[in-house]
């Protein structure tokens, strides 16, 4: 005999007692007489005990059955208390949603954007994981992430926020003092600055607006593990690195950095809302998706707003 109680039984012998017959009982659950009956005789024979007396005229509650009545129908209640309740606080916003994004986007426009946030959703509450290490959202346990990236095929759910540029970006002291690059080529004669945090070495992949392609792997004297590691030295003048296009733009607008080689382009990536599943997504989380998605997909980083 299984251990696990057998509350589909319970539930049915309970709603029995309540209507007094097994066609009204199946009619209240919107099930047949025959699952019904079959239910209640199960649980007969896995108690041990008859919880019924049945004629062609009548069915009443034996002594035995009188004993359990209010306890089955008490766990009924609870279990379609339990089930509204379920229902309610996934079609309401409320609860906690664990949400991953990248270190420097999450500082700049994601933490800035969470007080009208909670203004608007006074019920949810968010735990933020500010990392550039790519999580893993299902093993992890995150409700979701926002991610810059060019996305691959995945089982997780994406939906694009916002097109991201990057830009090989230089200061105007360093371009005056070392010359600027006319092709990607020209970067080996440079000192660039790379990015730690992945799986192996930097490789920029350009394309010209002709077609043509070139492939740099950038050499300098400093590796980092976030844009603001490397923003100093570049800004100093000492060298020149590649940034996303929501850090680059704003060192464009007072000419701190100048993009160039602007006649190539690396591979354009974009600001993805990701979840593990769109299938029964829980309110709180469909909220945070539309919030983000409204206030960050014209984004004042646009390079085009700034230089349009």
């Amino acid at each position: 005999m299984s251990k696990l109680p057998d509350f589909e039984g319970l539930a049915m012998f309970a709603k029995v007692a309540e209507e007094g017959s097994f066609a009204a009982a199946a009619t209240a659950m919107g099930v047949s007489v025959a699952t019904v009956s079959r239910a209640v005789t199960r649980l007969e024979e896995r108690l041990g005990g008859r919880l019924f007396n049945r004629t062609s005229r009548r069915l009443a509650l034996t002594d035995y059955g009188h004993t359990l009545a209010e306890r089955a129908a008490r766990i009924y209640t609870e279990a379609e208390e339990t089930e509204d309740f379920a229902r309610e606080t996934s079609s309401r916003p409320r609860g906690l949603v664990k949400l991953a994004a990248p270190l420097s986007f999450g500082a700049r426009w994601v933490a800035p954007l969470l007080p009208e946030f909670f203004r608007t959703y006074p019920d949810i509450s968010v735990d933020l994981h500010l990392t550039d290490v790519h999580v893993d959202l299902i093993g992890d346990g995150f409700d979701a992430a926002l991610r810059i990236a060019i996305m691959e095929d995945s089982s997780l759910v994406a939906r694009l926020i916002a097109p991201m540029r990057r830009f090989v970006v230089a200061s105007p002291s360093y371009l005056s003092r070392y010359g600027r690059p006319q092709h990607p080529r020209d970067l080996g004669a440079h000192q660039c600055l790379t990015y730690a945090n992945k799986s192996k070495r930097d490789v920029w992949r350009f394309t010209h607006k002709s077609g043509e392609e070139c492939t740099v792997t950038p050499t300098g004297a400093l590796r980092g593990t976030s844009v603001e590691a490397l923003l100093p030295t570049v800004l100093a003048g000492l060298a020149i690195t590649e940034l996303p296009e929501f850090v680059a733009t704003s060192y464009f607008a007072d000419t701190q950095l100048e993009p160039i080689l602007t006649d190539w382009r690396l591979p354009e990536g974009g600001l993805y809302f990701v979840t593990p599943t769109a299938r029964a997504r829980p309110a709180k989380v469909s909220a945070l998706a539309d919030f983000f998605i409204t206030k960050l997909t014209a984004a004042e980083w646009s390079t085009e707003k700034l230089m349009g």
